[in-house]
């Protein structure tokens, strides 16, 4: 017995090293060089793509695509699902935190626009400048812009969450049908029949183990359920539990057979961060029970919000950032350290778009709210407003926003001087009547603003890896 132990821990071990030889990795974090992260736990990234190529940017076949029924793409390269992965250094419970791909944030460089555009507006924004620079084999054009897609994503995870992101890992449709058949599929419950031709679901009630293309219709339904997208949200971390669960107490990394399949279903459609130690992070995991996974959903201000981009799900940072904080542990103080008082604020003022004398205005108007009064000048057009400070000072910077009464992309910048905050006006910016004050549009609500928080998702019973759970 102890020598077949042996074997199969061997065999397991080497083909986890084929596995991380074989993963395509993208330079969009840097290397952590196998060290286990200085704030107690790696917050790793997981986004699920739409995408219709695989990993190494080679195009699906047309007979895959319509047995994935995956329908047209239209151009643009969403990410549906978007999953922060919480794991403390000591192994302790696990959290994945579901982000609603509707949610309406700030993404740095880019305004305030639903969370599952950030990487499709980064990627478009880098290949359009790397053309501009001569850049013209497509390959390198995808690479590179898909590395800066990638990066905008995770700054707008950072920014809602007040979490670092350690880890990236991404998958597209055809690695997820081809790694839940690799382990022999997963048992979910519905709590209803359900029929969907968009997404080809076509469901009984009750227990049911699904895999391939029954498992991708299941994760990618929101028509026809109660709650649409969110209901959506909900499906996805049932499967993902259902998933983590079969992993975990199956046989798959003892079956010779199985393993092959894992390693070869991942190696073809995932992507991770470059430097990523992912043997030493599998003996951090090594631990961890099915129970020991814990599933959750960002608090939700208003599931059907009317904004400039359609419907979306508005979403408060400042609830998001304080929620995070408490299931990582962290007192929410711990997150970010408190403004100075607007007297010890310098603020300089720069109008990027051509609305005459919006600089003035606005300097003016922060002035009168107690902030000194810096540069007041015109500068390089931009298409969204931006209020930046100097390293470690992202608190000035928020403080002045909020004076400002609308949702800014607030960001770190080198080019700031310590003790002062920047403020970039762009087109976006517009009067809100308020003593002179502007805020971007897309639908901020000014401070003081009566809000109703319903808090779908994080009031529910959190969803875990140990057992079924019927849903919707």
């Amino acid at each position: 017995m102890s020598v077949l132990v042996l074997i199969v821990t061997g065999y397991a071990w080497a083909a986890m090293q084929g596995l991380v030889n074989g993963l395509t990795q993208a330079d969009v974090i840097g290397s952590d060089e196998g060290e286990k992260p200085a704030d107690g736990a790696r917050d790793i990234l997981l986004v699920g793509m739409d995408s219709r190529v695989d990993a190494q940017g080679n195009p699906l076949p047309k007979k895959m695509l319509a047995k994935l029924n995956a329908g047209v793409a239209d151009g643009e390269l969403n990410t549906d699902t978007i999953i922060l992965l919480h794991v403390p250094n000591d192994g302790r419970k696990a959290v994945a935190l579901s982000m609603p791909r509707d949610s309406y944030v700030t993404i740095p460089g880019f305004g305030t626009h639903k969370i599952n555009s950030a990487y499709a507006r980064g990627k478009t924004a880098a290949k359009r400048e790397l053309e501009a620079q001569g850049v013209t084999d497509e390959k390198e054009l995808e690479l590179r812009s898909n590395q800066e897609g990638a990066k905008t994503l995770i700054a707008t995870i950072e920014a809602l969450t007040g979490q670092t992101v350690d880890n990236y890992a991404s998958i597209n449709l055809l690695g997820f049908y081809d790694i839940t058949n690799a382990i022999g599929g997963v048992e979910v419950c519905l709590n209803q029949a359900t029929s969907d031709s968009y997404s080809g679901a076509d469901f009984k009630a009750g227990k049911q183990t699904i895999k391939g293309v029954d498992a991708l219709a299941f994760v990618r339904q929101r028509h026809g359920l109660l709650r649409g997208d969110l209901d959506r949200v909900v499906r996805q971390q049932v499967f993902l539990a259902g998933l983590a669960n079969r992993v975990l107490s199956a046989g798959t990394l003892t079956d010779p057979a199985k393993l092959n399949e894992l390693v070869d279903a991942i190696s073809k459609s995932v992507v991770v961060n470059k430097g990523w130690d992912i043997l030493s992070f599998a003996q951090q995991m090594k631990g961890l029970t099915g129970g020991q996974i814990e599933f959750r959903t960002i608090p939700i201000v208003n599931p059907e919000y009317d904004t400039p981009d359609g419907m979306a799900v508005q979403v408060d940072p400042n609830e998001v950032r304080q929620f995070v904080a408490k299931l990582s542990g962290k007192k929410p103080s711990e997150n970010s350290s408190s403004a100075p008082a607007p007297g010890e604020i310098t603020v300089d003022v720069y109008n990027t778009s051509n609305i005459e004398g919006l600089a003035g205005t606005v300097a003016e108007s922060l002035a009168a709210q107690g902030y000194l009064q810096g540069e007041v000048a015109n500068d390089t057009p931009r298409q969204s407003s931006v209020v930046q400070a100097a390293q470690g000072e992202l608190a000035s910077a928020q403080a002045v926003a909020d004076a400002l009464g609308g949702e800014f992309v607030v960001e770190e910048s080198p080019d700031v001087t310590a003790g002062h905050v920047r403020v970039l006006l762009a087109p976006d910016y517009q009067s809100n009547g308020n003593s002179g004050a502007s805020a971007p549009t897309g639908g901020g609500t000014a401070p003081g603003a009566a809000r109703k928080q319903t808090d779908e998702g994080s009031a529910e019973q959190p969803i875990t890896a140990d057992g079924v759970t019927c849903v919707n």
